[in-house]
């Protein structure tokens, strides 16, 4: 094959650039250097005021209960997100569409009953930048009210002065918790807190803002719980050996925040066996370290999970055991609280 050798234009290089210029988006055009071609205010869309993360309360005929939303600018013009609600994990909002001052977006159903899609749709709330409100469709058609306020930044701007432990349980009674919805299946059997599975979640009934905790558990083949830290961020603990010790550990796995941190490795033991976690929790950012192995290395929570008690975010909360899914036992829970404000 003949080799073709490079033409040299006549053209002005000024009217060369021009026309290659002329069908970059913004991003090629940053990424170029070629700025000088391309209006870049005239191209980048402002910052709409719903951009945020916003905790939300939605009531329903059944009462109301917390939910969650993130809207996050992607590139020039569009809109995306991540939605948590009454149940399961954070979802991804390919696109949220703003039109007029209101919003909208539509995704997949997760656990909800019904196989339609979950349909959001809301605003500021009077104008005030602050609140949003709105209504949420289910995929069963269920319709919904909601409103929202500003998730709190919870920054951890100096290290907190850590108090005396705190025994959370005695091993001996269930003083200092309470069930927390549904059929009460904990005990106290040989010094350890037992839940037969299926029943009420556990929470203490003392709250707390920063701390370091202490817990220790065992569950039999294919059991599930967690630890929700102030009542809102899940911790996960499952029996996921078989389907996950060979795989890149999942935003569900055991040691991570459900649905929004994997942990970094499979740290687990086998079913039927003790096993201890540590979690050090300072405004949103978190420390896990499972079986003496460090697996969430102090990353941000970005908001509520699945399950949580309330969304009010910058207050102090309980520690919950999950108790509606399997059988579980805890035992030498101890947390040792902040005494100084970080935020």
């Amino acid at each position: 094959m003949p080799i073709r050798r490079p033409t040299h234009s006549t053209t002005p290089a000024a009217t060369l650039l021009a026309r290659r210029v002329a069908p970059l988006t913004l991003a090629t055009a940053l990424a170029w250097g070629v700025l000088g071609a391309v209006d870049v205010g005239a191209q980048a869309m402002p910052r709409p005021p719903i951009v945020g993360r916003w905790d939300l309360r939605v009531t329903g005929a059944n009462g109301s209960y917390p939910s969650w939303l993130e809207i996050t600018p992607s590139g020039n013009s569009a809109l995306v997100g991540r939605f948590v609600g009454r149940t399961g994990s954070a979802r991804p909002i390919g696109r949220i569409e703003l039109a007029d001052g209101r919003f909208r977006f539509a995704i997949p159903a997760q656990w909800e009953a019904g196989t339609e899609d979950l349909r959001v749709e809301g605003g500021l709330a009077a104008g005030d930048s602050a609140r949003l409100d709105g209504t949420l469709v289910t995929p069963d058609g269920t319709r919904q009210t909601w409103t929202a306020v500003r998730a709190p930044e919870l920054r951890d701007i100096a290290a907190p002065r850590w108090g005396a432990p705190v025994t959370l349980f005695d091993g001996q009674t269930l003083t200092g918790w309470a069930p927390r919805g549904g059929e009460n299946r904990w005990r106290v059997a040989g010094g350890t807190l037992t839940n037969s599975g299926g029943g009420a979640n556990l929470a203490t009934t003392r709250t707390f803002g920063d701390f370091r905790l202490h817990v220790e558990f065992r569950y039999p083949a294919g059991s599930n719980s967690g630890v929700y830290l102030r009542g809102r961020y899940e911790v996960q603990i499952e029996d996921d050996e078989e389907t996950r010790r060979d795989q890149e550990p999942a935003l569900v796995d055991i040691g991570g925040v459900y649905g929004f941190l994997a942990p970094t490795a499979y740290a687990a033991r086998g079913a039927g066996e003790w096993q201890a976690m540590d979690v050090t929790l300072v405004g949103r950012r978190v420390t896990v370290v499972l079986n003496g192995r460090t697996v969430v290395p102090g990353l941000v929570i970005p908001g509520i999970t699945g399950g949580a008690l309330d969304s009010d975010e910058g207050a102090p909360g309980p520690i919950m055991l999950q108790g509606d899914h399997g059988r579980i036992e805890y035992r030498h829970l101890v947390l040792v609280p902040a005494l100084t404000a970080t935020r």
